[in-house]
């Protein structure tokens, strides 16, 4: 995944697995949070998901159930936290200079200042499975050639879209360009149907469009210059506003979205998962959320990529989006690393078949049934770039401001150009 991380690093790295093992004991020994063994042997870990919806929140207890049960003497203490209570927490925890021993991250910018701070374990020399991993999932996980974290689901964001709300606005095919797109959404309102459900309230899925828009316009390049230079005021990123404001002035998402959430009750999710409305810009999980949220479309269901924009330079072969993975804390027990090989390469069938995943281990796309979702994976494997989700690609103080300054384009607070301004000054001063 294309993200340019700090040019100032600080790796950590360890010789081996016997030496990861020993810098584990001696961290649970000197008092570093987290678990490790007790008086009887018996070793306790953390860890803290985000899997609080369907098909995670059956099957990470299931996998962590099976996992204690074949080693008696690992217990593992978890904590399931919505994405948004999680971030919080864990840039909280992340301040106090404390983390979990095994905790969820989407790799880039958040997890290099993780790792910059001393707070994560270099798996470089202790994961010889990788070579079993596709390299783009591994690729959020990778600063300098070292390894910090484990994928256990990669993807990219495209619209899930209702077939049935689009044949009923006289829609015969997705849109390929821009243009096309916009004019989709005038049919879908003319026929009396909401085009779009956005999470207003929850931001992360508004940034979407304009990454998505920037790399149309400006290139998958100029997002990794922006990010080496710290400046973001380029004309393409402006139109990225541009455009991205042609969508909200005409009014394409459903009534009460700015104060909508994601997976809650009357949030995106549940208002395309009930066909109250045509389309979402979503990941990968997004299917499996409809149907946990709401009813869920069934064959009604589809996917197209991001369109692209007349006179931009990006290609419709570039991907924005990425993957779920793990970390570990430094020190933590090395029977956490045990887990998520166990999670990852022992369970990568029963991931796929809750259609709630894509593959990360090699070859294990055969597997996939669901029709949509062999869409997304052969987009990935066509993919000549990929890049890694802003807010956290960039370092935090930079995600966070493009969540907010697009938020605000959205809302009519914010100019394209005030936006681009917005995210420069952020980017200068983290």
């Amino acid at each position: 995944m294309a993200s340019t991380p700090p040019s100032r690093r600080n790796f950590l790295a360890l010789a081996g697995f016997t030496a990861l093992s020993v810098s584990m004991t001696a961290a649970c020994g000197s008092g570093a949070s987290g678990g490790g063994p007790s008086a009887d042997g018996k070793v306790t870990f953390e860890w803290w998901n985000i899997a609080t919806t369907e098909p995670g929140k059956s099957l990470f207890p299931q996998i962590s159930s099976a996992f204690t049960a074949a080693h008696p003497k690992v217990a593992i203490d978890t904590t399931s936290l919505e994405n948004e209570a999680f971030k919080s927490k864990l840039t909280a925890t992340t301040s106090s200079g404390r983390l979990p021993d095994v905790f969820q991250t989407w790799g880039g910018g958040v997890l290099q200042q993780q790792v910059d701070a001393g707070l994560v374990e270099d798996l470089t020399d202790v994961l010889d499975w990788s070579t079993d991993l596709t390299p783009v999932s591994l690729q959020p996980y990778r600063f300098g050639g070292r390894t910090y974290g484990v994928p256990y689901d990669i993807g990219m964001v495209g619209f899930w879209y209702n077939k049935k709300l689009f044949a009923k606005a006289g829609i015969t095919a997705p849109p390929a360009t821009w243009a096309e797109f916009l004019d989709d959404v005038r049919k879908l309102k003319a026929a009396g149907i909401t085009p779009i459900a956005l999470a207003g309230k929850e931001k992360w899925p508004g940034h979407y469009y304009w990454a998505y828009l920037a790399m149309r316009v400006a290139g998958l390049p100029a997002l990794q210059q922006a990010a080496t230079t710290k400046d973001f005021t380029g004309a393409g990123f402006v139109r990225a506003g541009v455009h991205l404001k042609e969508l909200v002035d005409l009014q394409p998402f459903q009534t009460g979205f700015l104060g909508a959430g994601y997976a809650t009750p009357g949030g995106q999710a549940a208002t395309i998962g009930n066909g109250k409305a045509a389309m979402e810009l979503m990941g990968q999980w997004g299917p499996s959320v409809h149907k946990d949220a709401g009813a869920g479309l069934g064959a009604d269901l589809g996917f197209f990529p991001f369109p692209v924009v007349d006179g931009g330079v990006g290609q419709a072969t570039e991907v924005f989006g990425g993957g779920n993975g793990f970390a570990l804390r430094k020190g933590a027990p090395k029977e956490a690393l045990d887990f998520l090989k166990f999670l990852v390469l022992d369970n990568q069938s029963k991931l796929l078949a809750s259609n709630g995943y894509l593959p990360v281990v090699k070859g294990a796309e055969s597997q996939l049934a669901d029709a949509n979702k062999k869409v997304v994976a052969a987009s990935l494997v066509k993919a000549t770039g990929f890049q890694l989700y802003l807010d956290q690609a960039y370092a935090p103080a930079v995600g966070q401001e493009v969540n907010d300054s697009v938020a605000d384009l959205i809302a009519g607070k914010k100019t394209p150009e005030q936006v681009t301004t917005s995210i420069t000054e952020a980017a200068k001063s983290a």
